[in-house]
């Protein structure tokens, strides 16, 4: 009988040859190893996750995008963020009724002034003088005409007075009233634009699109 058969089984059950049953470790404690492994790790990500949440409301990115908005904006709006401002700012605009227009005849068709301030009039604009032009204009206007008004008048009367003739020529003299301008009828005048046409102009020109300026950088 050999010494590894268990006592009291006799030699019925032996082990022979040259071969042992190979030992395993449980599988119990490598699912311990991993579970531990597993809960370091979690325990570390959670702690991290802390540690930023923590830095965020105490601060610490406030003070980081401070640091660099100062880097990269100036802390005080320099000459060209005003210029940009007021820029954007829209000028209150005259309506039909508080501009003067004198209606200048400077071609060689009679009556061309008269009929002209007739329809300008029913469009709610103020008639002055209804004639022909002086002799620095008379048959020297090419195009459908010319706008003069004083200088203040550039952007306020004048673009007004644009509506009702498309491809007029805008002029500026020394006259110091801004809210009277003259209508130059040139010779390649035909007639005033439709006044549907003119009146969706002039509801344009009312509320116009402002774009911000590209010189000055976000922040």
């Amino acid at each position: 009988m050999s010494m590894l058969t268990p006592p009291g089984m006799g030699g019925q059950y032996r082990i022979t040859g040259d071969k042992y049953p190979r030992m395993r470790r449980p599988k119990g404690r490598r699912r311990l190893v991993f579970l531990v492994v597993a809960s370091v790790t979690a325990l570390g990500l959670i702690g991290w996750g802390t540690l930023q949440l923590l830095d965020v409301f105490t601060g610490g990115g406030d003070r980081a995008t401070a640091a660099g908005s100062k880097g990269n904006c100036p802390s005080k709006a320099g000459p060209s963020a005003k210029a940009s401002t007021a820029s954007t700012a829209t000028t209150a605009l005259p309506e039909p009724g508080r501009i003067t227009v004198n209606v200048l005849n400077a071609t060689p068709r009679s009556g061309l002034a008269k009929a002209t301030a007739d329809e300008l009039k029913k469009r709610g604009f103020k008639i002055g003088k209804v004639g022909n032009a002086t002799d620095a204009y008379d048959k020297k206007v090419d195009g459908a005409g010319v706008l003069l008004g004083a200088k203040a008048a550039f952007a306020a009367a004048l673009p007004v007075l644009n509506t009702q003739l498309a491809g007029a020529e805008l002029k500026t003299d020394g006259r110091e009233k801004a809210d009277e301008v003259d209508f130059i009828i040139g010779t390649g005048f035909k007639s005033l634009t439709k006044k549907e046409d003119a009146d969706r102009a002039l509801a344009v020109l009312a509320k116009p699109r402002s774009t911000p300026s590209t010189s000055q950088k976000s922040c």
